[in-house]
C-alpha cells in the first residue's frame, strides 16, 4: 500500500494545531475560541456550545505506524474532541473507525520511487529471468497516484523506467552465457474495447481499431492483431513506452486534472537460450506485465457529464468485475466459479490472478478525508486480495534442431570459440 502526500490545496485546508490546552473562552471574549475547524473534515454546527459557525476542512485519515501496518480513521488525540463527545449527542458527530490493516509493505507519504521499486518489483525481475511470469498492477481511486507510481515523471521516473533499467543491466551481465530476445506490446482497455497503443494510426481516423480477445485450446488468452515490437536497447524500449503513453486516453475531471480513462497493460516477453549450441536446445520463456488501472470514481466527486460519465461507468464496471474475481479466488470453496468473463479486463488478468504468475498489487490511497469512502474501500479491497494464492512453475521449452539447422549450430559454436580466444 502506498499513501500519497497531500496536495498544496489539501494542505491549506488542514486544521492548524491549537496552542491552547482548552479552547473555551469567557462570555465577554470577542473570539469564539472553538468551532473554528472541524477535525473530522465535515461541517458541523457547534451553536449548542456557542460559536455557531460552519467551517469545512479536511483531516488526515491514514496514519502509517511502521513498514507493515497502517491505521485508518484513528481517533483525534486533541483534548477538545473529548469535550465534544461529552457535550454533544452521539448523532452530532461521526464515530471513528480506528481500523488497523497489515500488509506486506506500507509506504508513507515521503517514500521515493526507488524505494517502492526495490520492495515491489525487483524480485519480479529475478523471477522473470529465471522463467517465472510476473505481474504488477496499481489499484486505487482516481487522483491517488497510480499513474505516478507506474509511469512517474522525468524528474521522478516510475516503476516502468526503473524496471527496464534493471532488466537491461541484468541482461548485460548474462550476455556472455545466454542469448536473450525481448518483445514488447502495449494496449489499453477503454470503454470495454481493446486498443493497441503502439499501432500506426490510419490517416482517415485518429484512433486505432478495436481488437478482439481469443482463447485457444490450452485456455491461453491472446489478442488478435496486437503488434509486437523488438527493441534492441533500453532507449528504443522507452521510446515505445512514451509513444504508448501519448496515445493513451486521458481527460481532466474535477477530481484529477490528468485522469486516466482506460486501463493500460504493458507486456515484456523474454526468451532466453544458452549460447552453447547443441542438437536440442532449452528455451526459457517468461512475461512481465505492468498494469496501470484506471481509478474508481464517483460521479458526484468528478462532476462528470456526457461521455466522461459513460467512461466512469465502464471503469467502475470493470473494477467491480475484478473485485468479484478476487472475492471468488479468496473463497475456500473447491471448484468455485470465477467470473472472469464479466469484463475484458478480468479476462486479460485471468492468468495473473489465478494462474502461473507471481503477482504484486500496489494499492494507492489518499490520506485526505475528502476521499474517506474511496480510501476505506481500497484498503478493504487490498486486504482481501492479499489472501489470493497462485501456483508458479518455470516456463521451459525443449526444441530439437532439424538436420538443416546443424550448419547454423556449427557456426554458433565457432563464433563462441572465437569470442573466448579474443578474451
Amino acid at each position: 500500500v502506498r499513501v500519497r502526500p497531500f496536495s498544496p490545496a489539501e494542505r491549506a485546508q488542514l486544521p492548524q494545531a491549537s496552542t491552547n490546552k482548552f479552547s473555551f473562552s469567557a462570555d465577554a471574549s470577542l473570539s469564539s475560541g472553538h468551532g473554528t475547524v472541524n477535525n473530522r473534515g465535515d461541517s458541523h454546527d457547534l451553536s449548542g456550545i456557542g460559536g455557531g459557525a460552519k467551517v469545512a476542512g479536511i483531516r488526515k485519515v491514514v496514519d502509517v505506524l511502521d513498514e507493515s501496518v497502517l491505521v485508518f480513521d484513528a481517533p483525534d488525540a486533541e483534548s477538545i474532541s473529548k469535550y465534544k463527545r461529552a457535550l454533544l449527542p452521539v448523532q452530532a458527530y461521526r464515530r471513528f473507525k480506528d481500523m488497523r490493516y497489515a500488509f506486506d509493505r506500507v509506504f508513507h507519504e515521503d517514500s521515493e520511487q526507488q524505494e517502492v521499486f526495490e520492495n515491489t518489483t525487483r524480485h519480479l525481475i529475478d523471477g522473470v529471468l529465471n522463467g517465472y511470469n510476473g505481474t504488477l498492477f496499481a489499484y486505487g481511486a482516481t487522483g491517488c497516484g497510480k499513474t505516478h507510481t507506474i509511469s512517474g515523471t522525468p524528474e521522478k521516473p516510475g516503476i516502468i523506467f526503473l524496471t527496464m533499467q534493471e532488466l537491461y543491466e541484468r541482461m548485460r551481465e548474462l550476455e556472455d552465457e545466454k542469448t536473450i530476445e525481448i518483445s514488447v506490446s502495449y494496449l489499453e482497455v477503454y470503454n470495454e474495447t481493446i486498443r493497441d497503443l503502439l499501432a500506426k494510426v490510419n490517416s482517415n481516423s485518429t484512433k486505432t481499431q478495436s481488437l478482439h480477445l481469443r482463447e485457444d485450446s490450452t485456455k491461453r488468452i491472446t489478442i488478435a492483431g496486437l503488434s509486437e515490437h523488438h527493441p534492441k536497447s533500453m532507449d528504443e524500449l522507452m521510446e515505445l513506452v512514451f509513444k504508448g503513453n501519448g496515445n493513451r486516453t486521458i481527460s481532466p475531471t474535477a477530481a484529477n486534472a490528468t485522469s486516466s480513462r482506460s486501463h493500460a497493460v504493458l507486456q515484456i516477453n523474454i526468451c532466453q537460450r544458452l549460447k552453447t549450441a547443441d542438437v536440442s536446445e532449452d528455451f526459457t520463456l517468461a512475461t512481465l506485465s505492468l498494469i496501470d488501472l484506471a481509478g474508481s470514481e464517483r460521479a458526484s466527486a468528478t462532476k462528470n457529464r456526457g461521455s466522461r460519465l459513460i467512461e466512469g461507468a465502464n471503469i467502475n464496471k470493470s473494477l467491480l468485475a475484478l473485485g468479484n474475481c478476487i472475492n471468488a479466488l479468496c473463497d475456500n470453496k473447491p471448484k468455485a466459479h470465477i467470473p472472469y468473463r464479466d469484463s475484458k479486463l478480468t479476462r486479460l488478468l485471468k492468468f495473473s490472478l489465478g494462474g502461473n504468475c507471481k503477482t504484486v498489487m500496489i494499492a494507492c490511497v489518499s490520506p485526505s478525508s475528502k476521499h474517506y469512502e474511496e480510501t476505506h474501500n481500497t484498503l478493504k479491497y487490498a486486504n482481501r486480495a492479499k489472501n489470493i494464492k497462485t501456483k508458479v512453475t518455470k516456463n521451459t521449452l525443449n526444441v530439437d534442431r532439424h538436420v538443416s539447422e546443424y550448419v547454423q549450430a556449427i557456426y554458433e559454436l565457432r563464433q563462441e570459440v572465437a569470442d573466448l580466444k579474443s578474451k
